[in-house]
């Protein structure tokens, strides 16, 4: 749904850019994020968000955003402004308009991801909370990655997924795994990276000039092999993407088990949002998982 007076605020404020004539709004779906919207006004293009009391969702977005902008590794929609009017939030970005994924594009998205995480922070964490699609995500700064990754990743998850009624075997295994955590990282020591927090192969595109570009941020410094697995979770990226990265900074002989420890946060979290459909791959990821420190 798009109330009128919605309409009329993000109208205001892209005329207030210097757009003019009437604007033309045009649906692109509806996600766990709320609605999407393409905005044609004049020569103008904006991509625009709405949803019910989703504003402090929208400000964390946009802060992230903001902070990968600041970055200048990565390529990022530039953002006008967020609000609400009578509860339903909006989201008002520029419109890029995105061509073809091709080889050449991913290797040079690989290169700058690796330039993005380069950027450290002092601490794990982020200095706000955020959103994991729909599922908050908790960001309390830590010095200790493991320490952090069991509290507000993990165990978050599967404190949620007991509370959806996700028990036995799941909650009983996964409390094992998160007891034997720093038995993955022997002679591995995390630094905090600024990560996208959410990149699937989704989350990227490329513009016609073929310079990538990354959205929908769920931002936080953290271990950069966890943006990493992400990458190979849902469909994968190409091979010029890895080798592009790992040319500017090579990823750890150990990155291939923590890839699966990584990803199980995202499991999780979709079989929190989506049902007992991902059930079975969080089970098989745990057992996994375990059989390596046994």
């Amino acid at each position: 749904m798009l109330m009128s007076a919605t309409r009329a605020a993000v109208e205001l404020l892209i005329h207030d850019t210097g757009a003019g004539a009437e604007c033309r709004w045009q649906s692109l779906g509806r996600g766990v994020g709320g609605c999407t919207w393409r905005v044609a006004c004049d020569d103008s293009s904006w991509f625009v968000k709405t949803a019910d009391d989703a504003l402090d969702m929208f400000n964390a977005e946009a802060d992230g955003l903001k902070a990968l902008a600041e970055c200048g590794a990565v390529r990022v929609p530039q953002v006008l402004a967020t609000g609400e009017h009578h509860g339903e939030a909006f989201l008002v970005m520029e419109g890029l308009r995105l061509g073809r994924k091709t080889g050449a594009a991913a290797a040079r998205l690989g290169e700058a991801l690796a330039h993005q995480h380069q950027r450290l922070g002092e601490r794990f964490g982020w200095h706000r909370n955020n959103f994991i699609g729909a599922t908050p995500q908790f960001n309390a700064p830590a010095e200790d990655w493991v320490q952090f990754f069991r509290d507000h990743r993990l165990g978050f998850q599967l404190r949620l997924a007991a509370e959806n009624g996700y028990r036995g075997d799941l909650q009983e295994r996964g409390a094992e795994l998160t007891g034997k955590l720093p038995a993955f990282f022997i002679g591995y020591t995390p630094r905090p990276s600024l990560l996208h927090g959410d990149l699937w192969a989704g989350n990227w595109g490329a513009l016609e000039t073929g310079e990538p570009v990354i959205f929908d941020p769920a931002v936080y410094y953290g271990d950069r092999e966890a943006d990493l697995a992400m990458t190979e979770l849902f469909g994968g990226f190409s091979p010029e993407f890895y080798s592009a990265y790992d040319e500017h900074w090579p990823r750890d002989s150990g990155y291939r088990t923590r890839r699966d420890l990584y990803n199980l946060y995202h499991v999780l979290n979709h079989l929190n949002l989506f049902g007992t459909g991902y059930l079975a791959r969080a089970q098989q990821l745990v057992q996994r998982l375990l059989a390596q420190v046994r």
